[in-house]
């Protein structure tokens, strides 16, 4: 495996990017993977990891890049209210349109670099990022033939790039996946996101993990469940492997 950490320039600074993609019998299909509020950690860089295993060239870029932190360690101990309020500060400066013109300048970066595919890409985010997977569908829809939204927040909402929406507006193939217990995205968000890509004729899917809560993927959290983050991964590769090749 080639594993590389460098400074990607966007029009706002340097984004630390982690790219990770099998060593040969490349050029590798592009995923864009992007990261969950906590940051980036290992825990993020083995499922980086874990994805291009199959094939295909991994970015997982630092989308605090703009406020300087990449790292945020631990949200435990003493300190973890202070902490998670500084997570939240970072998260809530984010937007739709920053991480779409981040995307531009990695699929740009990709594109020179020989060992990435200059066709069809993919794009998966857990959490806040669910959104901007969905977004890179419809921003780039003559590159992203599929997205995948993992417990992905703000996915109906009143705005023109609610994810929600995406179906009219991309040929891609969609997929959400859903914890069944989620704050964060209540069970409430299904039925009008169902609806509207129904509506829309759009080739997606909405799945709900039964028994599950938010956070259900990542193996270092107290929430991970085994069985249902394999079954997540089951549909991200038979997803990517349709679309991607």
């Amino acid at each position: 495996m080639v594993e590389q950490q460098l400074n990607i320039t966007t029009a706002d600074g340097e984004m630390s990017t982690f790219i990770c993609h099998p060593e040969r019998g490349g050029p590798h299909p592009i995923i864009l993977f992007y990261m969950d509020a906590p940051a980036i950690r290992e825990e993020l860089r083995d499922m980086a990891r874990r994805l291009a295993s199959v094939g295909y060239y991994v970015m997982l870029p630092n989308l605090y890049y703009r406020s300087g932190v990449m790292e945020l360690g631990p949200l435990t101990g003493p300190d973890a209210e202070a902490l998670r309020a500084r997570m939240f500060g970072f998260m809530n400066s984010l937007t739709i349109p920053l991480i779409m013109a981040d995307t531009t300048a990695l699929l740009a970066h990709a594109d020179a670099d020989p060992a990435a595919a200059k066709g069809a890409v993919g794009a998966v985010g857990y959490c806040m990022s669910g959104q901007y997977a969905i977004n890179a569908a419809t921003h780039f829809p003559d590159r992203v033939t599929a997205a995948a939204s993992i417990y992905g927040v703000r996915l109906v909402t009143d705005q023109p790039d609610s994810p929600h929406l995406a179906g009219s507006k991309t040929k891609a193939e969609l997929y959400f996946g859903c914890a069944e217990t989620d704050h964060w995205a209540p069970l409430e968000m299904l039925p009008p996101l169902r609806k509207a890509l129904e509506d829309a004729g759009a080739t997606a899917e909405v799945e709900l993990y039964p028994g599950v809560e938010h956070g259900f993927a990542f193996p270092q959290r107290p929430v991970y469940n085994r069985d249902a983050a394999e079954r997540h991964w089951e549909r991200l590769f038979a997803l990517f492997g349709r679309r991607l090749g």
